[in-house]
């Protein structure tokens, strides 16, 4: 009996987590295409584009992400770590 419990508990658990990736398949996408920028970016490239403005394309996913609170918790969730490690390795921040 504990048993069972146990496996419907952990059952449950990934079926609510795999519906909390799916509920924005776009944003997966988005937070890939800027994961993969950062990645292939060279330091002195990215200190550049840290100077320039952000495109329209850009400001309407930050919109969107104001908006949103819990798009925004996912979508840091997944750009956080590779943004953080590139801006570490380019001395960007200490």
């Amino acid at each position: 009996m504990k048993r069972k419990v146990i496996t419907a508990t952990v059952l449950t658990a990934f079926a609510l987590a795999g519906v909390a990736f799916a509920q924005y398949p776009v944003l997966d996408m988005v937070a890939g295409k800027v994961v993969q920028k950062y990645q292939g970016m060279t330091c002195e490239q990215l200190w550049q584009q840290k100077s320039q403005p952000k495109s329209a394309e850009e400001q309407r996913v930050i919109g969107l992400l104001k908006s949103d609170p819990q798009m925004r918790t996912a979508f840091v969730n997944k750009v956080a770590a590779p943004i953080v490690n590139k801006m570490f390795e380019c001395g960007m921040i200490p």
